[in-house]
């Protein structure tokens, strides 16, 4: 009998790798990267995610030139269930302070939006509401948090890439309406790097393409890992950026963050 040599020995594990892989039909293979996604996130810990605070630096971007910076701090409440009108089962205030001066935040909250400053609480044009929306849902850490087990929820795989020098595997998550988010997840850590999706313009019916960028996981608290830094690109252009210098959750944040405080005065919508 022939007894194999120190390569061959080598090679074996990488032959009976590569046929495991093989046998894997593509959904089962997605499927796979999705949970190790989960699992890199906290698993149940994330899962159970009641709320998060972001703070630290947001710019957003005009024609790719800065058109604003502000010190920002992003409030994450989860629910039980998703609010009205196909709301996503989540409220969010995001608090904006350009200078000492002028303070602002923008309000989601039941279905509503709301720009909140010293002058009262003016509804959100729909437009921007529904694409806030439309953006939750096809969130990658939505998804995995609210929707993973939705009836009609497939992953799959798309197969192993590069992408910006990082070795990732490239997963279509496919709900029941057929709307397809592309995650791109690393190879290594399993966290989700790159997201991107199509949306309708719902005046011109033009596909605009929204990507998301993610880099620099960190922990958050109790085990649940979340990047801080997002850059959010439409149709190959900036239109949002997000440096954290700290991110938080379970808090037990107060549900007055997330409603309009009361006698407030309400302005006509723009």
């Amino acid at each position: 009998m022939t007894v194999p040599g120190p390569a061959a020995r080598l090679l074996l594990p990488l032959l009976l790798c590569a046929a495991a892989a093989c046998a894997q039909t593509a959904q089962e293979r997605g499927k796979r990267v999705v949970m190790e996604a989960l699992a890199a996130l906290g698993g149940d810990k994330f899962l159970t995610m009641q709320d998060r605070t972001e703070k630290g630096r947001a710019y957003s971007f005009y024609r790719e030139e800065v058109s604003g910076l502000s010190q920002a701090v992003i409030y994450t409440q989860y629910l039980a269930a998703a609010g009205p009108a196909g709301a996503p089962a989540l409220r969010e205030r995001q608090s904006f302070t350009r200078n000492e001066k002028e303070i602002s935040a923008v309000l989601f909250t039941d279905g509503q939006g709301y720009e909140l400053t010293f002058r009262g609480a003016r509804p959100l044009p729909l437009e921007t509401i529904g694409r806030f929306n439309i953006s939750t849902f096809h969130n990658v850490f939505y998804l995995l948090r609210m929707r993973l087990n939705e009836p009609g929820m497939l992953f799959e795989s798309k197969g192993a890439d590069v992408w910006l020098n990082q070795p990732v595997e490239i997963v279509d998550i496919i709900d029941a309406d057929n709307d397809v988010v592309t995650v791109y997840f690393h190879q290594s850590s399993k966290f989700p790097v790159r997201q991107l999706y199509y949306r309708r313009d719902p005046k011109t019916r033009r596909r605009i393409e929204e990507v998301t960028e993610y880099g620099k996981f960190r922990e958050a608290g109790g085990g649940v890992y979340w990047p801080l830094t997002q850059l959010r690109t439409r149709d190959g252009e900036k239109v949002f950026e997000m440096f954290s210098e700290s991110v938080s959750v379970n808090q037990s944040l107060s549900d007055s963050l997330f409603v309009l405080p009361s006698g407030i005065k309400i302005l006509k919508r723009l």
